[in-house]
């Protein structure tokens, strides 16, 4: 019997312009025991963005009808569109023995703790309020009024930091990724994901009861 880790969902939140979508693909692209969660949205591509690389774009009727199925594992409304997980990315990872990783906002985050009790739940921060202002106000393709939409959400977002199990600062994104490691490594070795471990260290008491009695024989003998 090997030691086997249960995998666990990774999910990694942050205010808008605190730098997660970079961080998770950084995170998965450096652990190979990771996989990135595939997301849906009604939101149109951005000129650098790629079907089923980026996210699946779809329109209104078949966000619905994904909805409707029951293939979308959670969703919200972020900034006037939809946005959801597809279910199958995450499962089948998860069945495969890969632990996933899920770029989502807070309350996807909620939903996936109500479905994986287990998962890991990360918050990014901005390393300074002027940093943050400084992001959020750095798209100028956007106008005043989703400028604005954009302020209220992370406003909203930073007050559910106490929700999470980690924190992590932005600060660079080498160092960031070094932590989001750190975290992975740790909890791939949290006692409660190992399977059947108390059988596990009850062989390994076995063994060493045997060796110890079989000094212990030794020993009369020997007298």
């Amino acid at each position: 019997m090997s030691w086997t880790a249960r995998p666990f969902p990774v999910v990694i939140a942050a205010p808008s312009g605190a730098g997660k979508t970079t961080l998770a693909r950084e995170l998965v692209r450096r652990d190979t025991g990771l996989t990135e969660a595939l997301s849906v949205t009604t939101r149109p591509p951005r000129p650098s963005e790629r079907d089923g690389r980026d996210y699946r774009f779809v329109d209104d009727a078949e966000f619905d009808r994904l909805e409707a199925a029951g293939e979308l594992l959670e969703w919200a409304w972020v900034h006037a569109h939809r946005y959801g997980t597809l279910r199958g990315s995450v499962t089948r990872a998860l069945e495969a023995g890969r632990s996933v990783v899920l770029d989502i906002d807070v309350q996807g985050a909620r939903r996936v703790r109500q479905l994986f009790p287990d998962a890991v739940l990360v918050f990014v921060l901005p390393p300074s309020a002027a940093e943050l202002e400084r992001r959020l106000t750095s798209r100028a393709s956007e106008t005043r009024e989703q400028m604005r939409i954009r302020m209220k959400t992370a406003l909203d977002e930073l007050r559910a930091v106490p929700e999470f199990d980690y924190v992590v600062v932005n600060d660079t994104i080498a160092t960031a990724t070094r932590s989001l490691e750190a975290i992975v490594g740790a909890e791939r070795n949290r006692r409660t994901r190992y399977v059947a471990l108390e059988q596990r260290v009850s062989q390994l008491e076995q063994v060493l009861k045997t060796m110890l009695d079989g000094r212990s024989n030794e020993s009369v003998h020997s007298g």
